[in-house]
């Protein structure tokens, strides 16, 4: 199964991540890059990996985005990759017994989220459709991010992908301001009958930092993994608290 597989990632200022996404994934034959014109070290990191093939292109969307690096792929197999994302060596020899014409065309993979290398009891983070059949898939924006839209059955694994994002705080706040002013617009946009329980939360702008803030240390179990539980608590809470400025902000617009 592996020999079908190319992962697919997209870069943008990675250089504190690429290397050590990339060390897990040379089992590859090939790995597909679309950066957006990197001014930092990322490129250079890349090239230094024979089977990496990188293709520069401006970002418009991110599914836009993705769905050019789809077309850059010849294999029958993708496996969709942030260039935080840490592919483990258990979902590998998951993945690696998988049937290659069975009568699943995707599956969802779990996610650890790791503060500062350390892996978290619990996580926001939901399962995404990472590995699917090349021809039976693309990508559609859904806010700040995207959703595969696949043709057939899909499945979920029971290993973990490590969310391990070592950028600085700076370049979080700034990624994550990006983030929010999409979403906003998407809730705002989006009729009240549409929203799901928790975004109609969200809208509120008032309730839905300090939710965020209980959720991830008490039902997540944060409390419990020290000083890493709560930073992420806080990293979340701070995110939420993002969206409920600029949504004050367009409020008054």
């Amino acid at each position: 199964m592996l020999e079908r597989i190319t992962p697919l990632i997209l870069t943008y200022n990675e250089f504190p991540n690429i290397h050590r996404a990339i060390e897990r994934l040379t089992w590859a034959k090939e790995i597909i890059v679309i950066d957006s014109y990197s001014t930092d070290k990322t490129i250079e990191i890349l090239h230094s990996y024979p089977q990496v093939k990188v293709f520069e292109r401006k970002f418009d969307t991110h599914a836009t985005q993705w769905n050019y690096g789809l077309e850059k792929i010849k294999s029958s197999w993708v496996l969709s990759l942030d260039a935080d994302y840490i592919v483990t060596d258990e979902l590998i020899s998951e993945i690696a017994v998988l049937p290659i014409d069975g009568e699943i065309d995707g599956y969802f993979t779990k996610f650890k989220y790791c503060i500062f290398g350390k892996p978290l009891r619990g996580t926001i983070l939901p399962p995404r459709q990472t590995l699917f059949q090349k021809n039976k898939a693309i990508y559609i924006d859904d806010g700040h991010t995207q959703v595969l839209q696949l043709t057939g059955k899909s499945a979920e694994l029971s290993t973990y992908i490590h969310h391990d994002d070592r950028k600085p705080l700076s370049r979080w706040l700034w990624a994550q301001d990006r983030y929010m002013v999409i979403e906003a617009k998407k809730l705002l946009e989006t009729p009240e009958s549409e929203l799901s329980f928790s975004d109609r939360i969200r809208k509120q702008k008032i309730l839905a930092p300090f939710i965020i803030l209980i959720y991830c240390l008490i039902l997540k179990g944060g409390i419990l993994d020290g000083w890493h539980g709560w930073y992420y608590a806080f990293q979340r809470m701070l995110a939420e608290t993002l969206l409920a400025i600029r949504l004050f902000e367009y409020g008054k617009l």
